[in-house]
């Protein structure tokens, strides 16, 4: 990756958590945790990976569900934000991060 991209990445990593966090964090109803951002090099792309907390794999699964509904508003709201930063709002994709989850298996196994 060139630094433009690694440098746009960070930064609708930074803002899509800050959104998540003011904006639609009521409207998930769990706590939702940008874990990384990736963009394509035409900048048109971003993949943004998130962690949602739940006690339940039914609660995690329905709590991206809804982050995935709203993607559209989200990537509005994003708009607003860095429209002076960059020519093209890039189109966002969310994946579920299982890291957190994967992580307290192991440490149950240990």
């Amino acid at each position: 990756m060139s630094i433009r991209t690694d440098r746009v990445a960070r930064m609708i990593q930074r803002e899509v958590a800050d959104l998540l966090q003011q904006d639609f964090g009521e409207a998930t109803q769990s706590l939702t945790t940008v874990t990384g951002a990736r963009i394509t090099p035409d900048l048109g792309t971003a993949y943004i990976d998130v962690s949602v907390f739940g006690t339940t794999e039914e609660q995690r699964q329905a709590g991206f569900a809804r982050l995935a509904a709203q993607t559209v508003e989200i990537r509005t709201a994003l708009a607003a934000r860095i429209r002076h930063q960059v020519r093209r709002i890039p189109e966002l994709k969310f994946f579920l991060d299982e890291g957190p989850q994967r992580a307290e298996q192991m440490e149950d196994v240990f």
